[in-house]
């Protein structure tokens, strides 16, 4: 498989990725809300748990919107994508052990390690919005730092930043149609 067919492929049967940062997105305001309601221990909690059902949920509503939610079987990129989640176990450890001693700060590290997976999205779609969208969470999270931004305020701008660019995504991958060798 030629590069820019398996780019093609991975962007056709996800939507662009669109589906996973909207569902992302929706899970990164679930966590800003029980930050608000409950607890940041509960919040934490929320965006880990949250992370796991990403890759399915996306994969049902990409199915939802008309595309198969797999790429091929032979898609090298298939293997990127999964190796590339472990930029997120990584970061999650950091950030919760870093929690432990500076609770404010869990969400603008997972802002920048999310930011740098979103960095390969554009390897793995050929859409080079995910490089604005990786830089946008970087350096969101740097800020928050920087400001002594409170506790859920990097929740709800992952969310929201998730949110606005899946529709930008999801509107760019709409017309694509599969080229048939």
């Amino acid at each position: 498989m030629k590069f820019e067919d398996a780019q093609q492929d991975m962007n056709f049967s996800y939507f662009g990725g669109g589906t996973g940062v909207l569902v992302s997105g929706l899970i990164w305001c679930t966590a800003g809300l029980v930050a608000l309601l409950y607890s940041n221990q509960s919040s934490m909690l929320t965006l880990f748990l949250g992370g796991m059902f990403i890759h399915p949920l996306a994969m049902l509503l990409s199915k939802v919107l008309n595309r198969s939610g797999h790429h091929a079987p032979d898609n090298p990129l298939g293997r990127l994508a999964l190796e590339s989640t472990i930029i997120l176990f990584v970061g999650l450890f950091i950030a919760f052990y870093v929690a432990k001693l500076q609770v404010g700060w869990f969400y603008p590290i997972m802002l920048m390690i999310i930011g740098v997976r979103y960095l390969i999205f554009n390897t793995l779609y050929g859409v080079k919005i995910y490089w604005v969208l990786g830089a946008t969470l970087m350096f969101s999270g740097m800020l928050c730092i920087l400001l002594g931004a409170n506790f859920v305020i990097g929740a709800f701008i992952g969310g929201v930043t998730e949110i606005v660019f899946s529709l930008v995504i999801l509107n760019q991958s709409k017309g694509m149609v599969v080229k048939t060798a």
